[in-house]
């Protein structure tokens, strides 16, 4: 007895060749493309992120003037609290620490918006991207910094035994999130200076 053949029966096998699959069209560089989406969404964020550092820039300048008196502030962890006055040095450094932190992402956003303008232009690997994206990742290192002395203040100085500071540990995905973004500071300076050779062969 023998079986059929496959294409006697009209089934044919699929060919795997590369050339034949077909993926769909996706852009990721130029006008209309997923940069375009994505420069617009930073738009919208760094609009948001100004005028929330605005307000507290106000309230910064504000809180020189405001009364204090027998106010208190509750520091907590979620399941103990404290209960201390709410001096104006220490009002100030709240505000300004917020202040501080909001501004530091307003910078990296602007950063990225520029960038993400060059991705929509469909012309990265240019010498100023490579800047940007060390200035990004200078502010981020700061502004992780930042938080994680204010953090270790605030736990040993005004709410002992309530919060913990935060360790070293914590600042493993900070610290590899900066790494990656003076990674891509390199790959994109590599990329500029292939472009400026193949512009000068030509």
């Amino acid at each position: 007895m023998h079986l059929p053949k496959l294409a006697s029966i009209g089934i044919r096998a699929p060919r795997l060749k590369g050339g034949n699959l077909r993926t769909p069209n996706l852009r990721t560089l130029g006008p209309g493309s997923v940069s375009s989406l994505l420069k617009i969404a930073l738009d919208v964020a760094y609009v948001l992120l100004a005028l929330i550092t605005g307000v507290l820039l106000l309230l910064w300048v504000a809180s020189i003037f405001i009364p204090l008196d027998n106010l208190n502030v509750t520091v907590t962890d979620g399941d103990n609290g404290r209960q201390i006055p709410l001096t104006r040095p220490l009002l100030l450094f709240g505000v300004g620490a917020m202040t501080a932190y909001f501004g530091g992402f307003l910078m990296i956003l602007r950063g990225l918006r520029k960038i993400f303008r060059t991705l929509t232009l469909g012309d990265p690997f240019q010498p100023d991207n490579v800047r940007r994206l060390r200035q990004i990742g200078l502010i981020l290192a700061i502004v992780t910094g930042g938080v994680w002395l204010a953090q270790g203040l605030v736990a040993a100085r005004l709410a002992p035994g309530v919060m913990e500071p935060q360790g070293v540990s914590d600042l493993l995905t900070p610290v590899f999130s900066i790494l990656v973004v003076f990674v891509l500071a390199e790959v994109f300076r590599e990329g500029a200076r292939l472009r400026r050779e193949s512009e000068l062969t030509i």
